[in-house]
C-alpha cells in the first residue's frame, strides 16, 4: 500500500496533535524507508515481475527484517523508546508506535500472500492489489479520510496552511494513482531510490504543518 500509509500519518494527528506531522508520516512509512535502504545495501531482495498482481509488479520475496510482523514489532519498540527519550508523553509515543505497526497491517491487506509473520514465514496477504480499481479507490478514500481527520485536529494560521495543504493533498492523490497506472520501474533499485527520494514530501508536509496549529 502506498498513499494508504500517508493517510495513516495524517489521521494520527487527530490522536496526537502535539506531534509534528512529519514524524507521524515518517513513522507510518518507516518500514518502506528501511526496505529501500536494505534493498540498496543488498540486505533484502525483491524483483519486478510485471503482472504478478494487477496493481503492482513488485515481487517481495525476501524482506523479513523490514516487513515481517517480528521486524515491524522491533521497529515499533525502537520508535517508542526513541520518542520517549526526547519527550515524556506516553500517549503520543503510543500513537507514533501505532503508526509504525500499522504498516504491517495495511500491507497484509494490499499484498498477495508475501508478508511474513516471522523471519521465515508463514506469509499473509489478502490481495487487494489483485484489483487495480479497488486498490486505487481504497487508497484514495483513505487519503481523503486521513486529510479530513488532520483538518479536524488543526487550523490554518495563514493562506500557506490552507492552500499549501490543499495543493499537497492533490499532489499526493495524483502521484498515488499514477504509481499504480504508470509502467513498471526499470529496476528494483530505482524503486528503492524513488522511495527514499519521497522523503522530500515529508519535508514539505513539515513546512505545511508549521503553518497550522492545533485546533481548540
Amino acid at each position: 500500500m502506498g498513499i494508504g500509509h500517508v493517510a495513516i500519518g495524517f489521521a494520527a494527528k487527530r490522536a496526537a496533535p502535539s506531534v509534528p506531522l512529519a514524524l507521524l508520516l515518517l513513522a507510518a512509512m518507516l518500514c518502506d524507508v528501511l526496505w529501500s535502504a536494505f534493498i540498496l545495501l543488498g540486505v533484502e531482495h525483491a524483483r519486478i515481475v510485471p503482472g504478478i498482481t494487477a496493481a503492482s509488479p513488485l515481487d517481495f520475496y525476501d524482506y523479513p527484517l523490514s516487513h515481517s510482523l517480528a521486524g515491524t514489532a522491533l521497529w515499533t519498540a525502537l520508535a517508542l523508546v526513541a520518542f520517549l527519550l526526547f519527550r515524556d508523553d506516553r500517549r503520543a509515543a503510543a500513537v507514533v508506535g501505532g503508526c509504525v505497526l500499522s504498516h504491517w497491517a495495511l500491507d497484509v491487506i494490499s499484498h498477495r500472500p508475501d508478508v511474513p509473520l516471522g523471519w521465515h514465514g508463514p506469509h499473509l496477504g489478502l490481495g487487494l492489489w489483485n484489483s487495480l480499481p479497488a486498490s486505487v479507490a481504497v487508497e484514495e478514500a483513505m487519503l481523503v479520510l486521513g486529510i479530513l481527520l488532520y483538518l479536524a485536529a488543526t487550523r490554518a494560521n495563514n493562506r500557506g496552511g490552507t492552500w499549501g495543504l490543499a495543493a499537497f493533498a492533490i499532489a499526493i492523490a495524483v502521484l498515488g494513482a499514477a504509481g499504480y497506472l504508470a509502467p513498471p520501474a526499470p529496476s528494483i533499485a530505482a524503486v528503492a531510490a524513488g522511495n527514499l527520494g519521497g522523503g522530500l514530501f515529508v519535508l514539505i508536509a513539515h513546512a505545511i504543518d508549521r503553518q497550522r496549529s492545533a485546533a481548540a
